[in-house]
């Protein structure tokens, strides 16, 4: 089995308006639904909340707020599953009821 993260795309807007919400119906059945595959996940506080690290040339950081880029949709939450393989993390990811959108990434091994 392999480890994928599922990130979970939305509308800033929708994200900001949902801050202190309880999580929805529809993501409490997909979580119900999915419990053997899902391994964590959590949903983030909007974009305009994030601080930015950039390293420069001379070794230093420049931190500043907000997220790297400045976008319409940005990343609102994520779930790590474990899957056989990509067309079954696939499969979980379309039943994420997500805003905008989703991408599933493999995690990496690192020894």
């Amino acid at each position: 089995m392999s480890k994928y993260l599922i990130l979970i795309f939305q509308d800033d807007a929708v994200t900001q308006q949902a801050d202190g919400e309880s999580i929805s119906a529809a993501y409490q059945e997909f979580m119900q639904r999915r419990n053997g595959s899902l391994l964590s996940g959590a949903a983030l506080q909007p974009a305009s909340t994030a601080t930015s690290i950039r390293r420069h040339g001379s070794g230093g950081f420049t931190v500043t707020d907000g997220p790297f880029a400045e976008s319409k949709e940005t990343l609102g939450g994520y779930f790590l599953i474990e899957a056989a393989d990509l067309d079954e993390a696939l499969e979980i990811a379309k039943e994420v009821p997500a805003g905008v959108g989703v991408e599933v990434r493999r995690v990496r091994v690192v020894s």
